[in-house]
């Protein structure tokens, strides 16, 4: 028996329904997700001129592919209609007839080809064929991975960018992936950089730790809100020096990746060692492992500055190189932590190699 499906589409207050029933027996059955049949009422009009087919050419990652060959095929196979996908992946034919067999093909450079289900068009009506999404051909994926390394270290970058421990804070600066991962650009560099210093949990941390400076009566700032105003504003800029010369200005300029990169296997010593080595040791943009002048010169330099607003007891060469040996320690420890700890509280890096 014929089925007849109707889908009337809220607009300006209409409701929305969706109603299919076998004309026979008047059960209901469910919509066929593949097509959406609309309507301006429920039954068709007489004399209803050809119907319409149209679609949304899309990827994978859901971006229109543009250009794709796109025919609209009969039952038996035979094209019935021809056209090509506009800058935006949507096609349309036009006056189709009524039919109880439409099928559409879609044809791409670089993609699978893609077959929809046999649809059923009435007259009058419009099917919108869902679901149109393209995957890459095995023929040229290998070709796109080696030819597009800053899409790659995007995509990356993104992905770090939503590690965090407990799902709040930051933890941007580790590659998990350490066997695919590749160079970041210096925009990359600069963005992680800029993204870690405004996220709300930095801002937060400094709030903190200037109420335990405030507490011990550390640097000797005065008491009171200016102090501890004096105090929170020294922390953030501490932090900000530090991840802006250490993180992006030198890993630019000496073309190294700031980022620590997860053994995660192996033994114990083994992992620990590679941790310990990180503050001395980092990949450069060439892939080879070598001296982390970014880090310590970062580490230098924004002790250098610091002098400049911390109070005249709290300066001087001694203490200076004294902040330098506090901050290498601090990052073996956060590295040690790292390695051993850190995965398992970041939702976003488990099942990740």
């Amino acid at each position: 028996m014929a089925t007849g499906l109707v889908l009337l589409v809220s607009v300006a207050g209409v409701s929305t329904r969706a109603l299919s029933q076998d004309a026979g027996s008047g059960a209901s059955t469910s919509p066929d997700p593949l097509q959406t049949v609309l309507s301006s009422g429920d039954m068709q009009q007489p004399g209803a001129p050809g119907g319409t087919v149209s679609g949304t050419v899309l990827d994978v990652n859901g971006s229109p592919v543009s250009g794709a060959a796109v025919s609209l095929e009969g039952s038996a196979g035979v094209a019935l209609a021809a056209t090509v996908a506009g800058e935006d992946g949507v096609f349309t034919f036009q006056n189709v007839p009524a039919s109880a067999g439409l099928r559409v093909v879609i044809r791409a450079k670089g993609f699978e080809p893609w077959t929809s289900e046999l649809m059923t068009l009435a007259g009058g009506q419009t099917l919108f064929v869902q679901g149109v999404r393209l995957k890459i051909s095995d023929a040229v994926a290998s070709v796109t991975v080696t030819a597009s390394t800053e899409q790659i270290a995007t995509e990356q970058v993104a992905i770090e960018e939503k590690q965090r421990i407990f799902g709040i804070i930051p933890n941007y600066y580790v590659v998990y992936d350490s066997q695919n991962a590749v160079p970041m650009t210096t925009k990359l560099k600069f963005q992680m950089a800029f993204r870690s210093l405004v996220d709300p949990v930095s801002f937060a941390g400094a709030i903190t730790l200037g109420a335990i400076d405030q507490a011990s009566d550390t640097p000797g700032y005065p008491q009171g809100w200016k102090g501890y105003g004096q105090r929170v504003g020294s922390v953030y800029a501490d932090g900000f020096t530090d991840t802006m010369f250490g993180g992006a200005i030198l890993p630019s300029l000496l073309h190294q990746d700031p980022r620590y990169y997860y053994q995660g296997t192996g033994p114990v010593r083994s992992r620990a060692l590679h941790a310990l080595e990180a503050p001395f040791a980092c990949k450069g943009d060439n892939g080879k492992w070598q001296p982390n002048l970014s880090s310590i010169g970062g580490d230098l330099i924004s002790a250098s500055i610091s002098t400049t607003y911390y109070p005249q007891s709290d300066r001087g060469a001694g203490l200076l190189f004294e902040n330098v040996l506090i901050e290498t320690a601090e990052r073996e420890a956060s590295t040690l932590i790292q390695e051993f700890l850190l995965r398992r509280w970041t939702p976003s890096a488990k099942g990740r190699n």
